[in-house]
C-alpha cells in the first residue's frame, strides 16, 4: 500500500465513523419531529450528541462537568438508552433525552 493511500485512510476512516454516529442520532430525533416546551425543533443537522459516560446526582446528570437537570428531559426515551443532548448554535441546551434513574 502506498504511503499516500495509507495517509488518506488515516484521515478518511475516523471522519466517516464520526459522521455516521452523528447522523444516526440526528435521524431518530428528526424522524420523531420532537419540539421542546418553547416550540423549537429539537434537532437540526449534527447538533445532537449522545453521552456514554454520565453519572447521576439527586437532581440531574453530570456530563463532562455540566449538571443537566432531570426536569429538562423530554418525555421520550432515547432508543439507545444514552443521554442525548441537542444544543443551539451558542451551546445552550435545546432538548435533552434520557431516562431518569429508577424509571
Amino acid at each position: 500500500m502506498s504511503r499516500t493511500l495509507f495517509r488518506s485512510l488515516l484521515v478518511f476512516v475516523p471522519a466517516l465513523l464520526f459522521a455516521t454516529t452523528a447522523a444516526a442520532h440526528d435521524s431518530w430525533v428528526n424522524r420523531g419531529a420532537f419540539k421542546n416546551s418553547a416550540g423549537e425543533w429539537c434537532c437540526g443537522d449534527y447538533d445532537c450528541k449522545s453521552y456514554v459516560r454520565t453519572s447521576s446526582t439527586a437532581s440531574g446528570w453530570m456530563i463532562d462537568g455540566e449538571l443537566v437537570p432531570f426536569d429538562e428531559a423530554m418525555p421520550v426515551a432515547p432508543p439507545d438508552g444514552q443521554v442525548t443532548i441537542c444544543r443551539r448554535p451558542d451551546g445552550t441546551r435545546r432538548c435533552v433525552f434520557g431516562l431518569k434513574p429508577g424509571l
